[in-house]
């Protein structure tokens, strides 16, 4: 007698955006290495102790951590160290509570995202996007802050503009996006291979200005004012959604 898996319900889209998030954050060996000493340590970690561990350069460490901290698994606080004097305070990783790095964390709730859709075909297409981009500005904000470790005051450390794109690329991933950052003709843009919002996007695509909030929101914490333009999208038929500055 055979048994079979319980299916998850997901479409093939949605299984290789998640294997993607997954493999972004955990596909180095080094940052497998480095997620383990991270959960291993009750108070968390620093770039340096990581470097020290590891035999990396602190910015190489950093960059490890800063990828972990764009798929949700580990979280970022900015803190003095104890007994450091009244020197800069420096970022403290510790793993996320909740992130299990291999039970798929992207979800999508399809009840959610029906009303979502049908709330916003309610009112004129301007005001909709206007409202969907407000939100997803909020939320990228939010993203963002979360992914530096905000001061008290709400600052994050300002970056360059790719390094802040490379940024939000692994956090759209980890967010079911499947993104990336490339380059071509001198234009940086953010190319996203899924669409999780899935067939309420394609019956609603003013839906689509969500994401081109989230972009400006993080980018706007990252690095400053942008203005992105959605080049191609998925819900229009195209092969993959294309956000160009």
């Amino acid at each position: 007698m055979t048994s079979t898996a319980p299916t998850s319900g997901l479409t093939p889209g949605a299984f290789s955006a998640q294997v993607t998030a997954i493999t972004s954050a955990f596909g180095d060996p080094t940052r497998r290495g480095i997620y383990l000493f991270t959960r291993e340590s009750a108070n968390g970690v620093t770039a340096a102790q990581v470097a020290e561990h590891f035999g990396l350069h602190p910015n190489v460490a950093r960059h490890h951590l800063d990828k972990l901290a764009a798929g949700g698994y580990v979280e970022v606080a900015v803190e003095r160290t104890e007994g450091g004097g009244a020197g800069r305070p420096s970022k403290h990783y510790r793993a996320a509570a909740d992130a299990e790095p291999l039970e798929f964390p992207v979800r999508s709730d399809d009840l959610v995202l029906t009303l979502l859709g049908r709330a916003l075909s309610m009112l004129p297409r301007e005001q909709a996007e206007a409202m969907a981009e407000d939100v997803g500005i909020e939320y990228g904000r939010t993203m963002a802050l979360a992914l530096q470790g905000a001061a008290a005051d709400g600052d994050v450390v300002q970056r360059s503009f790719r390094s802040a794109l490379h940024t939000v690329a692994d956090a759209l991933t980890a967010h079911g996006f499947a993104a990336h950052a490339d380059q071509r003709n001198n234009q940086l843009r953010i190319i996203n291979n899924h669409c999780p919002f899935g067939d309420v996007a394609i019956d609603n695509p003013v839906i689509c200005a969500v994401d081109r909030g989230m972009v400006r929101g993080m980018l706007k914490a990252l690095y400053g004012d942008t203005d992105p333009a959605i080049e191609t999208s998925l819900p229009h038929g195209d092969r993959y959604c294309v956000t160009s500055f």
